[in-house]
Order: C-alpha cells, then structure tokens, then sequence
C-alpha cells in the first residue's frame, strides 16, 4: 500500500511508559486508560476532539465492554460523534491500525483520524467457550495471553520455538544473541540519559480510584543488562536452546495514540515542525514456525512500494522479540547492528502489544526529526509467522 496524502502533524503522537507484568498499569482498565491519556494529549496540543472524523482503536487482548471500543473510546475522549473500526493483528496490530487510518484519508473519505492502540497484559481474561460435546457439557477454556504466547493453532509451537528455529537454521549463536541484547540495553539507556524519550512519551498518576497510588515517569520492568549477567542465565527450552529469558522481551502493559490527517490539517495541528508523510505499508508471511524471518520480506516490500532503498533510510527501528529477530535482520538486510534500533526496542523496554510497534513508529519519527529529516523505517514481526513494515519521511 502507497500513500501521498495521509501524515502525522508533527507532535501528533505519544504514548505512555510501558509497565512490566503485574505492574503499576495491572490495575488499569486498559481502554479507559488509553482514553484518559488520550484526552489529556489532545488537550496539550490544542486539537479538539470534535474536529476529528474518524477513531480507530487497536487492541489485541479482550477487556471489560471492549464491544463497544471504537464508539466508548470516542465518547470518552471528548468525541461523541466518532465511530470506526477496531483492528487486532496480534504484534502488527499499531502499524496495521495506522495504514488503515491513513488508507481512509488516501481515499478521502476523511481529514481527520484518531488512533488509539491499548492493551494489558496483565491479568488477561481467562475464556470459556460452550462445548455441548465436552464430557458433563464442560466448556473448553483458553487463558488468552499465556495460551497465545505458548501455542500457535496453526504452527503447533509456541513464539519462542520460532525464535529457536530460525536461531538454528540461520546458525545464529547465543554470543550473537547475547552480544545484540548488550547492545540493545545500551542504546536504551543513551537515550534514557539523553532524555529522548521526553520527546513523546506522558507521565501518568496511577489511580484506580479516588487515591492516586503511584505515578509513573518511565519504564517500568527494565532489567540492568551485563554480558557477564547474561552468560549466567540458562536457555529458555533446555540446554540445546539458544534463548534466554534475557534476550527475549517480557510482557507489559500501556497505550499510544497518533493523529492521521489530510496534509492540510496535520499543518494546522503540528507542533515545531512540519508534518510527516505516510509513504508505504506492507506485511508478509513465512513457513510455519519461523516468525522473525518474516520481518526481511515485510521490509524489503515496504521499502520497494515507497521507492526507497535500504541505503536512503536515516532510521530503522524494529519490533524485536527475540534477539535473534535482530540478528537475523542485520544479516539479510547488510546493516550493521548498532546501526538501528538507536534510543530503545520493545527487546529491551517490553511489549504491551497493540502499542508497541506504534510507540517504535513515533520514536523512529522523533529520532528523524532531531537528525534534521529523513526517511524512516519501521518492522516488526507479528504472531502467525507474519511481520508488517512501514515508510515514513520526516
């Protein structure tokens, strides 16, 4: 998919600190909370929330009323006119609600889009399903977010075994694994210290309900990370296994939000800036079981709808779950690995989901803003063997 007529305004994003597991957001109903934030960053940029045509929510995991998302989500906003769809695409679900938002104003069907990407994974819903032939009319049952993580219906293996198979068949070693985690911990902490992550990110006061219990300025759940520590740390799957529980992600929980407009209204609502231009989206698929693979193909796809090539892009930023999806990336795509992923990845900063490849978009933007422009790109694997990838220019 190609645009020429959909941006950001410059400014016309944020998202939240991610939380760990269990964390201060556990308490959190997740799309309340992503509306609340919502409101507030409205606000800050002095758009009003009667002016947009459109809300599109993304979110990979049910919660309380989520029936109702799109319109609740507008109403809560300050939007009560507002409707639009809900996208859920598992990992990809933060770039997918973004194409389909700019698709709309590619086609003109509005100026004006609000996307809200939210989800916790803490605490996810256990499910039953009816099962008249289940012994004794006994339901079957699924705990949403560790029986998703743990087996791919289709593939039969867990997110990890893809991580394990394409470390294997691309002969991708745990030094080469362990040695990018290093890496990756240290450009999150650069930026962390060069408070780049101020740029977009709002802090939140955590209150569940009158009293407000913490207040959230950063990351939470972020571990200090040491080569000497990771060598200690046994693998995930068994003493073949290449993966640890330290070149891997860990679940978390928080929300983002972006504004897709017509050029003409992303001019209006930017901030010191001029607009960014959506250029291209793209998505792929691999063999069963060999997720990270599937990030090279989006890319290279992405990059050829934009008429771009790897060499022209100031900044790549990519959803990386395991280590070995970086690993594996760097090779295929030529690059160096400290090359991306420059500030922080969700490898190191954690993966709420919905979020995490919107929050990767806004930190790439930002990232080429402050280099003076630029095009940027982002890419990311997703659940079902998949990845999506966007283009942006700066």
């Amino acid at each position: 998919m190609r645009f020429d007529k959909a941006f950001l305004p410059a400014g016309g994003y944020w998202s939240t600190p991610f939380c760990k597991w269990g964390g201060n957001f556990s308490t959190l109903h997740p799309l309340k909370f992503a509306a609340e934030i919502a409101r507030k960053a409205l606000a800050d940029r002095q758009v009003d929330a009667r002016e947009l045509e459109e809300l599109v929510l993304g979110y990979t995991i049910p919660s309380k009323d989520c029936f109702y998302g799109g319109p609740w989500v507008a109403g809560m906003v300050g939007a009560e006119g507002l409707t639009g769809a809900i996208i859920s695409q598992a990992c990809a679900t933060g770039a997918a609600a973004l194409a389909h938002a700019g698709g709309k104003v590619q086609c003109g069907d509005n100026e004006a889009t609000l996307v809200v990407l939210a989800d916790k994974t803490s605490n996810g819903p256990h499910l039953v399903y009816p099962n008249p032939m289940g012994p004794g009319g006994k339901p079957d049952s699924e705990d949403w977010v560790w029986d998703s993580f743990s087996r791919d219906p289709w593939a039969k293996g867990s997110m990890l075994q893809t991580a394990e198979n394409v470390a294997k068949e691309a002969g991708i070693s745990r030094e080469e694994q362990d040695a990018l985690t290093v890496t990756r911990y240290e450009q999150y902490v650069a930026g962390r210290d060069a408070k780049f992550h101020e740029r977009y990110m709002v802090p939140v006061e955590v209150k569940p309900g009158r009293k407000v219990i913490a207040t959230v300025d950063f990351d939470e759940g972020v571990f200090a990370t040491t080569a000497e520590g990771l060598a200690k740390l046994r693998p995930a799957m068994g003493p073949e296994g290449t993966v640890t529980f330290g070149s891997q992600t860990h679940p978390a929980d928080g929300n983002a939000g972006l504004l897709v407009c017509s050029k003409e209204r992303a001019a209006r609502y930017s901030r010191d800036g001029e607009p960014v231009q959506l250029l291209s989206y793209a998505q792929a698929r691999v063999e069963k079981g060999f997720m990270a693979k599937a990030v090279v193909p989006a890319a290279r796809k992405a990059l050829a709808e934009a008429g771009v090539g790897i060499g022209d892009v100031k900044v790549i930023k990519t959803h990386n779950p395991f280590a070995v999806n970086d690993v594996y990336f760097a090779k295929h795509m030529e690059l160096e690995v400290a090359s991306f992923n420059n500030n922080g990845c969700s490898l190191i900063y954690g993966h709420p989901q919905a979020p995490t490849g919107a929050r990767l978009i806004i930190e790439g933007v930002e990232e080429a803003r402050q280099a003076g422009g630029g095009y940027v790109l982002f890419a990311g694997c997703a659940a079902g063997d998949t990845a999506a990838a966007m283009v942006l220019k700066v």
